[in-house]
């Protein structure tokens, strides 16, 4: 065995005590001056070198002075040995705090660099998260921001398994947050336990998830689940967790995971369903986008104790600000769209379209209903519809079969894709659609122009499966222009609803008209943040994006008041509460067009608000079908 010198001995400890850390080698430095300014006064005090006699303290004040400052030497007179002992005390004070600033040096940029890898802890406090990243994140933080600019003050904590500055420099780009708006990147693994405690998540108000793995992005949203579980075990209350699950199987490993805390959007089925609503109805999607974004009308819950013992259809009519969508029993369960009869209970909430939940207030003195324009025209049953569908996915399936649920018997789909994979089977003995499938390249114009997309009531194109995400979309959108130009060129415009991998591609495919819709994963996005807000709004959003029950529609504004008579809208409000349906707004076909005027779309007027409506002006509904 070899024998371990001294020299070796006391390099090892020297290098441990290097390896400590500035703040060791600070407490090193001084400690060093120390012992050279009580060296060298000891020596003057026992040898008498100084010219002129001075206590102990007084000479280790005076060589602490030289110590700090070299000049103090020139003003130093006595025999060489004196003045050789403080010219040797003062080659150490320039050595020491040489060093010192060496070490704060070193120090400030260790610091940097650990600031720079976004591992420290985020100390804020009612603050919203997101774990992961996608390139609808930008979509996501926009819409939180818009949520909560009405704070004043508000932070939104990012943590990916990205570079902190790489993600700070592109949300900077892309987002302008209002003012008071903080964003804090941190970088990290959300599926990891310890990794979460960077973001502080039992003090955050609200926990978002999102993940671009393209393989099995449903496993990455369950992992994190479990880690954000594990990590909030004994946290009383704390925020609540919404996430997108792109499979329906996932639902139910994903609750367990989520241990009561976590709040699930299944994408698949509520893309499947806004498609298929969207397509029938033309200026729909204006009126979707305008419910799921927080730049204009949101829905609210609105508990107040003057709602218990009114009846519903009152309540619709005495709203001073908002518009009556249904009701939240104490029991938690969401009623869009009762009788108009149906009587508030203790607890009971109202559910309502609002600009914000400070204007929402019930008036006392509600508008006079003027009964010599309300309309009986009845119910008109649906027609049958031509609908045709260009490209074929595993979204195809669900949209059919949702479709099916609204159309009317004796309603036919034409599918036109370059192949069907066996992965999404068109779906058989459908109840109302006649399917028809064929093999060709939707992507060629002489194709398009052969299948006369003119001649359908709606037009479906979906991306193609087989290729890149990036070419997908530029094969989705080449179809999109060759579409709007026959439209243009026959001067005959039919609703095109298109689907858009890429978010960040979603703006080269902005429709023309409200007739037409971009389905990307912007709207899951918005959907997101709504629920992150206020997780009872995924079963309002269950509600309106499914078949059975009412749902969104707009309807002949004649079928409910005399066309060219001026109305206020609680008359608007009556003739819907007739029908037993709820009245939200308007679409003005003279702006239908006009994107300025958000396409002729008026979502929660006031009930004193006039319009005359003319032809071809529609009501926005929520009704059990469109008859």
């Amino acid at each position: 065995m070899n024998r371990i010198r001294m020299t070796d001995t006391l390099r090892y400890k020297f290098d441990s005590f290097m390896s400590r850390g500035s703040g060791a080698l600070i407490l090193g430095l001084f400690t060093m001056s120390a012992i050279i300014i009580l060296i060298a006064s000891t020596l003057v005090v026992f040898l008498d070198l100084a010219p002129e006699p001075q206590p102990l303290p007084l000479l280790m004040w005076g060589n602490l002075m030289r110590l700090m400052d070299a000049g103090t030497l020139a003003g130093d007179s006595g025999d060489w040995s004196y003045l050789v002992l403080m010219l040797l005390v003062t080659a150490g004070g320039v050595f020491i705090f040489s060093s010192l600033i060496g070490v704060l040096t070193t120090g400030l940029e260790a610091r940097l660099e650990e600031l720079r890898k976004g591992r420290s802890l985020v100390a804020e406090t009612g603050h919203s998260v997101i774990l992961g990243w996608s390139p609808h994140i930008f979509a996501l933080v926009s819409e939180l921001s818009l949520a909560n600019e009405s704070q004043g003050s508000f932070c939104i904590a990012i943590m990916a398994q990205r570079d902190k500055v790489e993600m700070q420099d592109e949300l900077r780009d892309k987002i302008s947050l209002p003012k008071g708006g903080r964003l804090v990147c941190r970088t990290g693994d959300p599926t990891d336990v310890d990794d979460l405690a960077i973001v502080n998540p039992g003090a955050a108000k609200s926990i978002l998830i999102i993940t671009a793995d393209p393989d099995d992005p449903d496993a990455v949203v369950l992992k994190t689940v479990l880690a954000l579980s594990r990590r909030l075990d004994g946290v009383e209350g704390g925020p609540g967790i919404a996430a997108v699950l792109r499979s329906d199987n996932s639902l139910s490993a994903a609750t367990i995971a989520g241990a009561g805390r976590a709040v699930f959007i299944p994408a698949g089925g509520i893309v499947a369903r806004i498609m298929a609503q969207t397509c029938r109805q033309p200026g729909l999607s204006a009126i979707l986008t305008d419910l799921l974004d927080f730049s204009g009308d949101e829905i609210y819950m609105h508990a107040d104790q003057r709602l218990t013992g009114k009846t519903y259809g009152r309540i619709a009519l005495s709203m001073g600000h908002g518009s009556a969508m249904g009701l939240r029993t104490a029991a938690g369960e969401v009623l869009i769209n009762p009788p108009a009869d149906t009587v508030f209970g203790p607890g009971d909430a109202l559910i309502c379209l609002a600009q914000d939940d400070s204007m929402i207030a019930l008036s006392d003195d509600a508008p006079a209903v003027d009964a010599s324009v309300l309309a009986d025209v009845p119910a008109s049953a649906a027609a049958p519809e031509r609908l045709l569908i260009l490209g074929w996915n595993q979204l195809g399936p669900l949209f059919l079969a949702s479709t099916d649920e609204y159309a009317a018997p004796g309603s036919d789909a034409l599918i036109v894709a370059p192949a069907f994979a066996s992965n999404a089977p068109i779906p058989g003995n459908l109840r109302a659609m006649r399917v028809e499938s064929r093999i060709g390249e939707v992507s060629d114009p002489d194709v398009l122009q052969s299948l006369s997309p003119q001649d359908f009531d709606h037009v479906m194109v979906f991306s193609d499966p087989s290729l890149p995400l990036q070419s997908a979309d530029a094969r989705t959108l080449a179809i999109l222009l060759h579409l709007r130009a026959i439209a243009d060129r026959l001067g005959r415009h039919f609703p095109i609803t298109t689907q858009i991998l890429d978010d960040r591609n979603h703006a080269l495919a902005q429709a023309a008209r409200a007739d037409d819709f971009i389905v990307s994963d912007r709207l899951l996005s918005m959907m997101l943040a709504q629920v992150s807000e206020n997780p009872e709004l995924l079963r309002v959003f269950g509600e309106l994006f499914r078949a059975e029950g009412s749902e969104l529609y707009l309807k002949p504004a004649s079928s409910y008041v005399r066309e060219g008579c001026p109305v206020n809208f609680a008359t608007v409000i009556q003739a819907a509460l007739r029908r037993g349906e709820s009245a939200l707004g308007w679409r003005s076909i003279a702006t239908a067009s006009d994107a300025g005027a958000n396409y002729g779309v008026r979502l929660n007027p006031g009930v004193r608000d006039t319009i005359t409506f003319a032809p071809g002006d529609r009501i926005v509904v929520l009704a059990e079908d469109d008859g």
